[in-house]
This record gives structure tokens, C-alpha cells and sequence, in this order.
């Protein structure tokens, strides 16, 4: 469970990336020390112990202290809000920030990037999951020799080989001594009333009220915000005689877990009549929420919307809902005690359905403007509840609703690049209502499209072939015209060129005639591209640039006679056509047109966060930057999209012949310019890039990284990690890795890890350099000695 200190993220923040921590980190000081050790002994480590204990923020202090052990880093999967394990390794791909690619599932991603990586994976709240969880961490494990997993659950996973670390509650006042739990309770306490201190005997009445919660961190936030109302007098004593009433016979086995849900049906009993029924409302959200959801979803007649921001604020001061900017969220084990009171006073299947249509009402509103400006906005807006519309999804597909949300959830699937978590959707919702209907048409055209994304056009096909058949049934002659669109892209895609234009070119016309703008884009678009993965580089330059007409972009020509219009922002369909008419200008040798289409490709893919596009797109900025002869950006550039793609893998390209061939010819290019080894660190210090940093590089016109020559200068050892420094020591003294293997009693794969991460660190290409560093740092040792 997320620790009530932990940042909740009011402005968006990236799967897989550590919160930031918003309050002080309060004692284990011995546990951060044991998780320190047993990190660097096992493959899998899980923190143990009941809800509310603190192991999520043990796990990410410690994790975050360990970061420098860890050569590609340390990534956080959050799973509290992931109602089913279907979806676990998509969750775990999103958090290392892998796009889906095509025709893979996506465990094969996670499993052939995590293979020969340096990496710690957190996977955050695994009791609800364990079965799945523990067959997730056993064959990464097996797969990925220098991977380690730290877990946090409420049990073990019983995996081979799994460490487990207790979590205790924090350590009781003693005689004389005060103990992290009144430690806590003070922190917490001065900042519900600012200037507070305790005087010795307050700190006995509190000390006492720690005992009585167990020293339970969670138990201890929940009573010290109680101080802004009752004096801690009153508050201790009203709390001892709520426990009283709510222990009953409480068994030692339950007793952590009975304290915890005593507090929390304590601060229930505190609450006001509308806070209560807000509270058990708020339970159907699975991640962040704001002001408006609050509004959609929890307000009716008896609890009416203009009067709905009171009971709010009371929960925030409360601390049952937590606040960071303009979000809220519920702790897990709060949201809990919240479904639960929903289920007994019988409303939750009416605010799940509210839910289900406030998230649907979004989403189809993201759609009518999906071809505008707006588009990148809308998509950023619902980044941060990418748990609740997957809530709402789960919800819908209890209900036998499924297929009206799924077919709604296509902008947001599309702008996020997740033709995967789609068509795990979509299929659902189709096997579940296969009666004929138009929405059902709707859906296999989406359906359709996600699978020729994935580069399954085989399957792509037949879909267009069902809803072509379908869409006639339904007697639609727009649905009918994108079947065709829809198959004739899965050609397009198996470079069946000549096929796809006999089917793209009716299709567009009947869409010029029955379709929506919308419509219109993505057919040119998709005819275009086909011309351009042809080889017909006039004829798919002359068709994308009606794309960028159609949404109002403005040519070179058009600024200097209208300098005050602005560039349209729709980032998906033009981010799209530019990177086409980049390939479509590298076949036809006009390289400097070649790099302006693809900068701005990059731009606008850029807006939307578009991991899976941008990553397409950023492939063609380095071929051309090969084609300019500018082999060492293009070698860092590769290095930056290998890191959510696989080198050399057919369907990095989508499985489309051109771009296949494309991507060999350049990276073969790259190479011979600068010798295998040469492109190799290059790779390997662009894959280290921060997704900004790379994506600022791919818009400027450097050959090298702001501050880092072409042949990097090292900024000495002290840039290593303490095993790093031990193995370059023995570099220099003459040792081969098969002897610093032996003597550090590591196997030679881990010893061949550790001298290639010290050569991509120090920018070096040679064994020799490394040598010639720690001599000369010993010898300035010596002298500052001397």
C-alpha cells in the first residue's frame, strides 16, 4: 500500500518513474540498512506486513539509495490500481517504457529488455495479485541474469529463491526513550498545527497513544491530523474508548490488522453524514482523481453537486483523502473500508455506473476534437487516470457493457501507443456482444487498426473482412469505406503496395463523400504512407501534404504570407504524415527535406508523449543523420530508441519491408563509419538518455550531446558504483575478466557487464584507456599523499 507520506503527482508523472517524497522519511534506519544488504545477495527481495506498515516507502527510500548500483536503473510498477492480472505485464512494460511493438506479447518485451540489463524493478502491492506476480518475477528472473526485483505484499510470493523481510511497525516508546513512533506522531502533529511542541507530559499522553496504535505509521498519520480538532487530551482518551468499543475480541494473530482498521473506523465515526457517504463514493476510483470526476460520479439528489466541495475539503483535513495540487486520492486500505460501506448501504453498482459514463462522456468528447489542436491536451489529461479508465473498463465489462466504453477508448489508446491493451479490450467486448449493431462495426474498426499496429495484418484483415461484412449488414456505406481503409492498411504494412492502393484510393473517395474529417485524414494518411513505403516518393509526399491541409498546418510558403496563423498541434495523424514523407524524402535523396519532415514529426509525436510513434519516427531522424554523414548522432539516436525497441528486430519496423531495409542499410552504414566497437558505446550511452534529453538532441542540429565531445572526456572512477571502481582496479592491473571473475566470486558474464558499463561510463572504447585513468588518478593520490 502507497504510504500516506508519499507524493501523489497533481501534474502528470511517468509510469515507472520514483515519486518524489513530499515529507520527512521517519526511522528504519536498521531495516534501510538489511534491505541495503539483502538487495546486493538476492535476485528477489519482498517487504512483508499488513496494510498501512509503511513497506511502499521502505521500498522506495531504499530503492532510491541503491539507484547508483543499478546501471539502467530502478523502475517502479504500481500495481494497487490493476484489477486483474491480464494486465500485469503490459503495467510492468509501461513502467520500463516500452511501447508495445508489433507482434509481440507483451511479456516477450519486458522479458528480451530486462535480459541483459542492470535493473531493479519495484513491483508495488502484490497481495491481490500474488499468483500472477510470482509467476511474473519467476520467469523474469530466469531470463534476466542481473535483474532484481524488490516486491512489496502482504504475503510472500513463494517464489525459488525469494528473500523475505518482515516490515515491523515503527519502534514504540520506551522508558526514557521516545522511539520512531512518537517521533512520527510529532512531525505529523507539528505539521497539523504548526508551531506545536509537546511538553514531557503531553509526550507521555502521546507516547501511550503510539502503544495503543501499535506504532502502525499509517494508524499514527490518521490520529495526529485529529490535533487540529481535539486537544490531544481528549483525543487520546476518545480514542481509547472507541477501541474499546470496536475490539471486541481481538485475537494477537489480527491484532496489527484490527488496529489499523479500528483507526480507520474510527476517523468513519468522526466523520460527518456526508463525508461518510462521500468517502464510500470516492471507493470506485482506482488511481488520482479531481474536482470534476468528484462531481460526475459521487453527487445525486442526496448528496448534490453544489454541495459536494464541503464534505470534500473535510475529508482532506481528515486525511482520508489525500490532496497534491488539484488531485485526490485514497489510499488503498482506506479505499477498502470505503468499498465496503458502498457495498452496505447498496450503491455500488449505481456509482460505477456513473463511473462508467462520466469516463465514456470524456472519452467521446476527446474523440469529436481528436482532429484538432486540441487533441495533445485532452490525451494529457487523462494520462493521470490511466487507472481509473481502466477501472471503469473492468466495471463495464462486469455489467455486460463493455462494448460502448472499449469502443470510446480508442484516441487515448492510440495517442498512448498501445495498440496492445486495446485489442486485449476490444477483444473482450466483441466476444461478449457479438450481435451485428453499428457500434459493434465501430469497434472492429478499431479493433482492426490496433492489430495491423501490433503487426498482425494476417489477423488485421480478417477483422476488416468481418467488419466490412457487418457494415453492410448495418447498411452504412461510411462503415463499409473504412473496411476498406482498414485492409488495405494491413497491405500497406506487408508492402502489398499495389493491393492497398486498389483498396485505399475507393475508400478515400467514398469518405470524401459520406465520411467526417477525421475520416478523410486517416485515409489520406494511410494512402500516403503506402505510396511512400513504395517507393513512390512524389506521389506520397503530394498525398501527405493534403493531410497536413486538411488539419490546417500551414506550408513554408503559407507562414511568410500569413505570419500570424499558426501550426496546427493535431500531433497523431501529422506526426504520422511527416515521418511517412521523411522516408518518402530519403528515397528520393532530398535529405535536407528529409531532416525538416522529421524534426517536426518528432515535435508533434512529442506533444502527445507518443512513446511508440516518436520511437518510429526517431529511427528515420537517424537514418538521415547517416545519410548526412552524421554517424555519430546517428549512433547516439539508435542507442536512445533501442531502449524501448530491440535492435534489429523486423517488426521495430512494423514489419514493413522499406523500413526494414531502411533501418539495416543505416545502421550498417553507422557501423562501418565507426567500427563495431565505436557504435556500440555510442548505442549504449544514447539508451542512458533521459527521454527529454535524447528528444532535444533529435531537434537540434549537434553531432554530439550539449557538454560530451565526440570521444567523451571520463570525469574519473568517482563516477562508478563501489563494485565498478573494484573492477577497474583489476583492469589496470593487467587482470582478464575471467580472472576478475574468480577473484571477486562472480560468474564472467557479470564480470563482462562490469567492464562494458565502465567503458560506456567513462566514454571509453579500450581497456587500455581504463588502465591509463586509475594509474593516473593512483599517481595524484600519491602525490596529494606526498
Amino acid at each position: 500500500m502507497r504510504g500516506i507520506y508519499m507524493e501523489l503527482g497533481s501534474s502528470w508523472r511517468r509510469p515507472g518513474q520514483l515519486p518524489a517524497e513530499l515529507t520527512s522519511f521517519v526511522g528504519r534506519v536498521g531495516e534501510l540498512a538489511e534491505v541495503q544488504r539483502l538487495l546486493g545477495q538476492a535476485r528477489l527481495l519482498t517487504l512483508v506486513g499488513p496494510g498501512g506498515v509503511g513497506k511502499s516507502r521502505l521500498a522506495l527510500r531504499a530503492a532510491g539509495e541503491a539507484a547508483a548500483e543499478f546501471p539502467d536503473g530502478v523502475r517502479l510498477a504500481e500495481l494497487s490500481g490493476l484489477k486483474g492480472p491480464e494486465l500485469l505485464p503490459g503495467v510492468v512494460a509501461e513502467a520500463l517504457g516500452l511501447p508495445a511493438q508489433a507482434g509481440k506479447s507483451r511479456i516477450d518485451e519486458v522479458i528480451e529488455y530486462v535480459a541483459d540489463r542492470e535493473l531493479l524493478i519495484i513491483l508495488d502491492t502484490c497481495e491481490h495479485l500474488v499468483d500472477a506476480c510470482a509467476l511474473l518475477a519467476n520467469l523474469l528472473l530466469s531470463q534476466a541474469p542481473r535483474l532484481k526485483i524488490l516486491a512489496t505484499s502482504r504475503q510472500a510470493l513463494d517464489v525459488p529463491g525469494e528473500y523475505v523481510l518482515p516490515v515491523a511497525p515503527l519502534g514504540l516508546p520506551e522508558e526514557g526513550e521516545g522511539g520512531d513512533a512518537l517521533e512520527l506522531f510529532e512531525q505529523r502533529a507539528a505539521v497539523a498545527v504548526p508551531g506545536l511542541e509537546l511538553t514531557d507530559s503531553e509526550r507521555e499522553i502521546a507516547s501511550a497513544l503510539c502503544r495503543r496504535l501499535d506504532g502502525i505509521p499509517l494508524a499514527i498519520e490518521l490520529t495526529a491530523v485529529r490535533l487540529r480538532a481535539l486537544p490531544l487530551e481528549q483525543l487520546a482518551a476518545r480514542l481509547t474508548e472507541s477501541f474499546a468499543l470496536l475490539d471486541g475480541g481481538r485475537k494477537a494473530v489480527l491484532l496489527r490488522h484490527q488496529t489499523l482498521r479500528n483507526t480507520i473506523g474510527w476517523s468513519h465515526e468522526l466523520c460527518s453524514p456526508a463525508e461518510r457517504l462521500l468517502w464510500a463514493r470516492l471507493s470506485v476510483f482506482a488511481g488520482i482523481f479531481d474536482l470534476a470526476a468528484v462531481e460526475a460520479v459521487c453527487t445525486d439528489l442526496q448528496l448534490p453537486t453544489g454541495t459536494v466541495v464541503d464534505p470534500l475539503i473535510g475529508l482532506v483535513d481528515k486525511s482520508v483523502v489525500l490532496r497534491h495540487g488539484n488531485s485526490y486520492q485514497l489510499l488503498d486500505t482506506i479505499r477498502e473500508f470505503g468499498a465496503e460501506w458502498l457495498d452496505r448501504v447498496e450503491e455500488t453498482a449505481a456509482v460505477k455506473h456513473r463511473m462508467i459514463a462520466y469516463y465514456r462522456s470524456r472519452l467521446q468528447h476527446f474523440q469529436e476534437r481528436f482532429f484538432s489542436s486540441d487533441q495533445a491536451p485532452l490525451h494529457k489529461a487523462l494520462l493521470p487516470e490511466r487507472e481509473n479508465l481502466r477501472a471503469a473498463l473492468e466495471y463495464a465489462h462486469a455489467d455486460g457493457e463493455l462494448l460502448p466504453v472499449a469502443a470510446a477508448m480508442w484516441p487515448y489508446w492510440l495517442c498512448s501507443g498501445q495498440p496492445a491493451e486495446a485489442c486485449h479490450w476490444l477483444d473482450l467486448a466483441l466476444v461478449q456482444q457479438p450481435e451485428v449493431s453499428t457500434e459493434r462495426v465501430r469497434a472492429l474498426q478499431w479493433a482492426s487498426m490496433f492489430t495491423a499496429l501490433q503487426g498482425d495484418q494476417s489477423t488485421a484483415k480478417r477483422l476488416a473482412g468481418e467488419m466490412r461484412e457487418q457494415a453492410e449488414q448495418v447498411a452504412d456505406q461510411r462503415l463499409i469505406a473504412l473496411a476498406q481503409m482498414c485492409s488495405g492498411q494491413a497491405s500497406g504494412f506487408l508492402g502489398e503496395c499495389d493491393e492497398a492502393v486498389a483498396e485505399l484510393a475507393p475508400a478515400l473517395d467514398e469518405l470524401r463523400r459520406v465520411g467526417t474529417d477525421l475520416d478523410v485524414a486517416l485515409a489520406t494518411m494511410r494512402l500516403g504512407m503506402v505510396h511512400a513505403l513504395d517507393g513512390r516518393a512524389d506521389a506520397g509526399i503530394a498525398i501527405l501534404s493534403d493531410v497536413m491541409r486538411l488539419a490546417g498546418e500551414n506550408d513554408k510558403e503559407d507562414k511568410e504570407d500569413n505570419s500570424n496563423e499558426e501550426n496546427s498541434e493535431e500531433s497523431y495523424i501529422q506526426g504520422c504524415a511527416y515521418g511517412y514523407m521523411t522516408v518518402a524524402h530519403l528515397v528520393a535523396g532530398d535529405i535536407d527535406a528529409a531532416e525538416q519532415t522529421g524534426r517536426r514529426s518528432v515535435e508533434l509525436h512529442d506533444l502527445r508523449d507518443g512513446v511508440l510513434n516518436l520511437g518510429i519516427t526517431l529511427d528515420a531522424v537517424a537514418w538521415t543523420a547517416v545519410a548526412q554523414g552524421l554517424h555519430h548522432r546517428a549512433a547516439l539516436i539508435f542507442g536512445g530508441v533501442d531502449a524501448p525497441f530491440d535492435l534489429l528486430d523486423r517488426r521495430r519496423a512494423l514489419g514493413n519491408p522499406m523500413l526494414t531495409r531502411l533501418h539495416a542499410q543505416a545502421l550498417g552504414a553507422a557501423e562501418e563509419a565507426l567500427g563495431s566497437e565505436g557504435l556500440e558505446r555510442l548505442r549504449r550511452q544514447g539508451a542512458r538518455l533521459p527521454r527529454e534529453q535524447l528528444v532535444a538532441f533529435a531537434l537540434s542540429h549537434s553531432d554530439t550531446l550539449p557538454g560530451i565531445p565526440a570521444q567523451p572526456e571520463s570525469c574519473g572512477t568517482s563516477d562508478l558504483t563501489q563494485r565498478e571502481r573494484e573492477v577497474a582496479e583489476l583492469v589496470a592491473r593487467g587482470m582478464t575478466n575471467k580472472a576478475i571473475a574468480e577473484q571477486l566470486v562472480i560468474s564472467k558474464r557479470t564480470a563482462d557487464a562490469h567492464v562494458e558499463h565502465i567503458l560506456a561510463k567513462l566514454g571509453f572504447s579500450s581497456r587500455s584507456q581504463i588502465v591509463a585513468l586509475v594509474s593516473a588518478e593512483s599517481r595524484q593520490d600519491a602525490n596529494r599523499a606526498g
